[in-house]
């Protein structure tokens, strides 16, 4: 007999009941320190208090009327967001892979308003993820993601990872954009080089099409920048965005220039839940405390810590860690033993991680994460490994 709630996930035998911080706690009593934060979601960590108060006092107001009206608090997200980025307009969503659905479409409706509709293609690199919307599977192209779900929406190119020439043969006078991650997460935590992205960009501008960068995972913060493009200098034409902006509540967002963004009229594109009082209140919460020069650069200064102490631990343990990889507090520790064991071995010792491709187990952990935190965290990595070698 089927399950009630329909059997998609592999999930951990693990039942969490209340988080605090960057901790979380089983239904049992076990207190597990949390280097997943939710996928990247939980920015914040658990229960922040300037989140809690931004939510609770929204909630005594006004929960939701949708977008057949204006809301403040949306205009106050957007505001804030169009002031901290190269956007000059923002479409709020629910999810990245809305996210993704949109930026797609907006792509090829700019495209058909400038009288070249034939311009639809949209090359992908192999390792991506961009959800798992009909738009967002055809975008990675990967067997695990496509297989049993065809057709597939067409009008992507997908490349090897870090190949220039081909990246170079493949663009046409039918290519319309480049879709790509700064930093890929569930492809293993590869982060593309400062001088690949300005690469990227240039390579966009010389042949008069769309850079659309997917921050849904390395943004808001996570990288030790508001989002992770800013290190190389350049900016993108769409941006999509989510996880970290709504610190757990549900909120996503695409960022486009006014250029890019000329096709999307009333009409051409919908929410109901979109930008409601409820996620956007808590948005602003989340980027008036990540958004400033001292919370970005203790995140980086975290990140240093962090990744140190990841050294030592794979030096210490060399039949079962290979090397760090990442950017800021989104870091990959590639495996020499199976990933979902070290991660088995995680929850044994109560700590948290995530696993991706490529053997990688991600750590993801709250921006906010103290450095006594990140020395427990290590700890307990070091019981894990030391329990996969005894």
């Amino acid at each position: 007999m089927i399950a009630s709630v329909l059997p998609t996930y592999s999930r951990a035998p693990l039942t969490f009941v209340k988080g605090q911080g960057t901790w979380l706690m089983e239904e049992d009593g076990r207190r597990f320190l949390d280097l997943g934060a939710g996928i990247a979601v939980n920015a914040l960590g658990h229960a922040h208090p300037k989140l809690v108060e931004a939510i609770t006092a929204q909630a005594g107001a006004l929960w939701h009327t949708s977008n057949l009206y204006h809301i403040p608090q949306q205009q106050a997200l957007a505001d804030k967001l169009v002031d901290a980025t190269f956007a000059d307009t923002v479409f709020f969503t629910n999810s990245g892979t809305e996210s993704c659905e949109l930026a797609v479409k907006m792509v090829r409706k700019y495209w058909f308003d400038k009288g070249a509709p034939e311009k639809v293609d949209i090359i992908t690199f192999d390792g991506s993820f961009h959800g798992r919307s009909s738009a967002g599977i055809a975008a990675a192209g990967s067997e695990k993601m496509t297989k049993g779900f065809g057709p597939l929406l067409p009008g992507f190119t997908h490349l090897p990872f870090g190949d220039h020439q081909a990246l170079t043969a493949a663009i046409t006078d039918t290519t319309a954009a480049i879709l790509v991650e700064p930093v890929q997460g569930e492809g293993g935590i590869r982060a593309l080089p400062d001088q690949c992205l300005k690469g990227l960009r240039d390579l966009c501008d010389e042949h008069n099409i769309l850079l659309v960068l997917d921050e849904v995972q390395c943004g808001v913060g996570r990288t030790g920048k508001l989002f992770a493009h800013e290190w190389a200098g350049i900016e993108p034409d769409i941006m999509m965005v989510a996880k970290g902006i709504g610190g757990g509540f549900p909120l996503g967002a695409v960022l486009a220039t006014e250029n890019a963004a000329l096709g999307m009229t009333a009409g051409t594109h919908g929410s109901t839940y979109g930008g409601n009082p409820m996620g956007c209140a808590v948005g602003c919460a989340v980027l008036d405390e990540i958004n400033t020069p001292e919370f970005l650069a203790d995140v980086n200064r975290k990140a240093g810590t962090l990744r140190q102490k990841l050294e030592g631990l794979i030096a210490a343990h060399p039949d079962v860690f290979d090397s760090v990889r990442g950017a800021g507090l989104m870091m990959g520790i590639k495996c020499k033993a199976n990933n979902i064991d070290v991660v088995n071995a995680g929850y044994d010792n109560e700590v948290i991680t995530v696993p991706a491709a490529d053997n990688v187990i991600r750590l993801l952990p709250p921006l906010n994460i103290s450095d006594a935190e990140i020395t427990q965290a290590i700890a307990r990595l070091d019981k894990a490994a030391m329990s996969l070698t005894t």
